[in-house]
């Protein structure tokens, strides 16, 4: 299936994600449309497999939204500067993997790239041979950073709450004069009696530790 996003196009009414479905969706974004052409060319050896073109950079976080693709695929042939920051800043906000093809780059480009979260920076172009191994790649990648990125989110969580319980702690100890394992005891008896976590209870002391003037 192909279809056709350009200036006079109907806009695509908003679909709701599909967690299981067969066919992968791939929205290819190049404002020519006969390098877009090619591209389709390319894809057509993947079979099972829905292809969008978008012509145009207006409105593309949207209409990537609408049309729910699983994987993006920028073709930017040689773009200036602005161009590339334009798309980085989209790439930036795309919860997808992204493939973006361009004839040449430097250091910083490809640096940019992968601050924007692309998960496939392909220089000289596009290649049809390739498809297959840059989709797999551009997948896979997106797919390790988002688990990395999750990773480091619950470890954050885990450093933040185990400060919060330190900061309570001492709170107790300055203020009731208890030692080190009793103020602990005491959260986690606060936090038993009320159903809560612990440092959600230490969060508690510490904001009204503060609002009465002592220091965090």
């Amino acid at each position: 299936m192909q279809e056709q996003i350009g200036n006079h196009a109907k806009p695509l009414a908003l679909r709701p994600v599909r967690r299981h479905r067969e066919s992968m969706r791939i929205a290819i974004i190049d404002e020519s449309a006969v390098r877009a052409s090619v591209m389709q060319e390319g894809l057509a050896q993947l079979g099972d497999c829905e292809i969008f073109v978008i012509t145009e950079r207006r409105g593309l976080v949207r209409r990537i939204s609408e049309i729910d693709a699983d994987i993006v695929l920028m073709d930017l042939g040689n773009p200036s500067r602005d161009v590339l920051e334009e798309y980085f800043a989209v790439s930036r906000v795309l919860a997808r993997p992204i493939a973006m093809f361009v004839d040449d780059s430097d250091e910083e480009s490809i640096g940019a790239s992968i601050d924007a979260g692309v998960s496939a920076y392909v220089v000289d172009g596009f290649a049809p041979h390739r498809i297959r191994s840059i989709l797999d790649l551009a997948i896979r990648r997106f797919h390790a950073f988002s688990r990395l990125q999750t990773e480091l989110s619950v470890a954050q969580s885990k450093l933040a709450e185990r400060e919060a319980v330190d900061k309570a702690k001492r709170i107790l100890m300055q203020t009731r004069g208890l030692g080190e394992p009793e103020a602990y005891a005491e959260l986690r008896k606060t936090a038993m009696n009320q159903g809560k976590r612990i440092a959600e209870i230490a969060d508690a002391v510490v904001t009204a530790h503060k609002l009465i003037g002592g220091a965090a």
